[in-house]
C-alpha cells in the first residue's frame, strides 16, 4: 500500500483510487493535492505528500510573481491565523480606481475653470489689442508711428472718443517722437541743447479736421513728423487712421515757437538747437488747404444778430498744469467748449477746429469762455451747418486763446465732412 502511494506521488499520470466518503457523500477534510485522503499516522504517507507538493509547485506556474494557483492546505491552515488577505492577482495590484478617477476629475474641473477665466474673448477681435508699445520710427527715421486703444474712460455720452482724447494722442506721439529720436532732454519735449538754455516749445497755432470719431475698443494709428516753419518756428503734423481699415480719423497741423523758462518770453532758435532738429525735418503737410483766415474779434452782443453764450469762473486745477508750470494746451479746448450750448453738443459733432494761442495760463488764473454761434444751411444737402467763434480770456481782460469751430449733424458720413476753406 505504501509502495503504491509513493509510486503515484512520483508518477502523477497513474490512476488514483477514489477517496472514500465519510457521511452522505462528503469527502474527508484532509486531502492531498491529488484528492487522496491523508493518514496522519503514516510516515510514508507524509513523505509521499511532501513529494507530491514539491512536484505540484514545480509544475504549476505562478501568477503575477505570486504563489501558485493551487493552495497548500497545510500552508493555508498556518497562514490563516496571521493574515486573511486575498491572493495577489493582476487586478488587485492596480491602484484604487475610484481615488484615481476622483483626482483626475478634480484636476480637470480646476483647469476648466481657470481656462474659462483666461479665455475671455471680446465680441470684436480688435478690442483690447495690445497698444502699449512705445512706437517706432518709419520712413527712414523721418516719421514716428504709435498705436492707441480707445479706453472706456476716454469716451463721452455719445459713446465715441472726445476731441480731447484725440488731442492727447497727438501730444503723446509728439513727445515719444522726440524721445525715440534721442533728442529728449530734461524738459517737456526739449532737446539737450534747449535744456542747457532753459528753453522749451510752446504751441502757437493748431488746426485739426476730424473725419469721424472712434469708439471704445477701436485701435487708432497715429503718424507724426516735423518740419521747418519760418526762421524761428517749427511745424508738426499728424495723421490718425483706423488701424484695421486704414480710414482717416483726424488730420492736424501745428506751429511751435520757443519760450524761455525763466523770463517766459519768446526766444529765437539757437543754431545749436537747429543743428539738432534739422536732420529730422520732413516737408510734408497733412492738411493742404489750411485755414489761414485771421480770427476776428467777437462782436458785441448789442450789435450782433447771432447767438452768444458766456461761461465765467473757470479756474485751472493742479492736474491741469504740465511740468513747465502752465496749463496744458489740450485743457483750453475743454474750456472753449464749456460755453457751447448743450443743443449743439447733443445734435452735432465737431468737424474742425482752429486754435490761435495768444498767451499762457497759470494756476491762479480765472477765465471766461465766450461762444458766438452762426447758422448756415447747405443748399445741396439741406443740412444745417454751425460755425462758431470762440474766445477764452482772463476775467481781467487779456485774451488766452481764439478759436473757430465747425460742426456737422451727428451721423454725417465722412465724405460729407466740412473742411474749413482758406480765403
Amino acid at each position: 500500500m505504501a509502495g503504491s502511494i509513493a509510486a503515484s506521488a512520483f508518477l502523477p499520470g497513474s490512476p488514483a483510487a477514489a477517496p472514500p466518503k465519510s457521511v452522505l457523500g462528503e469527502r474527508p477534510d484532509s486531502l492531498d493535492v491529488r484528492g487522496i485522503a491523508a493518514k496522519p499516522g503514516s510516515s510514508s504517507s507524509a513523505a509521499a505528500l511532501r513529494a507530491g507538493k514539491t512536484r505540484t509547485h514545480a509544475a504549476i506556474p505562478k501568477v503575477n510573481g505570486g504563489s501558485s494557483a493551487l493552495a497548500d492546505p497545510e500552508h493555508d491552515t498556518m497562514s490563516s491565523s496571521s493574515s486573511s488577505a486575498a491572493p495577489r492577482t493582476f487586478y488587485n495590484q492596480l491602484p484604487d480606481w475610484s481615488m484615481l478617477l476622483a483626482a483626475i476629475t478634480t484636476i480637470f474641473l480646476a483647469a476648466e475653470k481657470q481656462w474659462t477665466l483666461l479665455d475671455w474673448k471680446p465680441k470684436r477681435p480688435d478690442m483690447l489689442t495690445d497698444t502699449f508699445g512705445f512706437g517706432r520710427m518709419i520712413h527712414e527715421g523721418l516719421m514716428f508711428r504709435q498705436n492707441f486703444s480707445i479706453r472706456s474712460y476716454e469716451i463721452g455720452a455719445d459713446r465715441t472718443a472726445s476731441i480731447e482724447t484725440l488731442m492727447n494722442h497727438l501730444q503723446e506721439t509728439a513727445l515719444n517722437h522726440v524721445k525715440s529720436a534721442g533728442l529728449l532732454g530734461d524738459g517737456f519735449g526739449s532737446t539737450p541743447e534747449m535744456s542747457k538754455r532753459d528753453l522749451f516749445w510752446v504751441v502757437s497755432q493748431m488746426q485739426a479736421i476730424v473725419e469721424r470719431y472712434p469708439c471704445w475698443g477701436d485701435t487708432v494709428e497715429v503718424d507724426t513728423w516735423v518740419g521747418a516753419h519760418g526762421k524761428n518756428g517749427m511745424r508738426r503734423d499728424w495723421h490718425i487712421r483706423d488701424s484695421v481699415t486704414g480710414h482717416t480719423i483726424l488730420k492736424a497741423t501745428s506751429k511751435w515757437v520757443m519760450m524761455h523758462k525763466l523770463t517766459r518770453r519768446l526766444a529765437r532758435i539757437p543754431d545749436e538747437v537747429r543743428t539738432e532738429i534739422e536732420p529730422y525735418f520732413f516737408e510734408h503737410s497733412s492738411i493742404v488747404d489750411e485755414d489761414n483766415r485771421k480770427l476776428p474779434k467777437l462782436p458785441d452782443i448789442e450789435g450782433a444778430n447771432v447767438a452768444k453764450y458766456v461761461r465765467t469762473g473757470l479756474t485751472p486745477r493742479w492736474a491741469d498744469l504740465d511740468i513747465n508750470q502752465h496749463v496744458n494746451n489740450v485743457k483750453y479746448i475743454g474750456w472753449i467748449l464749456e460755453s457751447a450750448p448743450i443743443s449743439i453738443l447733443e445734435k452735432h459733432e465737431l468737424a474742425s477746429i482752429v486754435l490761435d494761442y495768444k498767451r499762457e495760463c497759470g494756476r491762479d488764473s480765472v477765465l471766461q469762455s465766450h461762444t458766438t454761434v452762426y447758422t448756415d444751411c447747405n443748399k445741396h444737402s439741406g443740412q444745417t451747418t454751425l460755425h462758431c467763434e470762440h474766445l477764452l480770456s482772463l476775467e481781467s481782460g487779456p485774451t488766452i486763446v481764439k478759436a473757430r469751430t465747425m460742426w456737422r449733424p451727428k451721423g454725417t458720413r465722412p465724405q460729407e465732412s466740412i473742411i474749413p476753406s482758406s480765403s
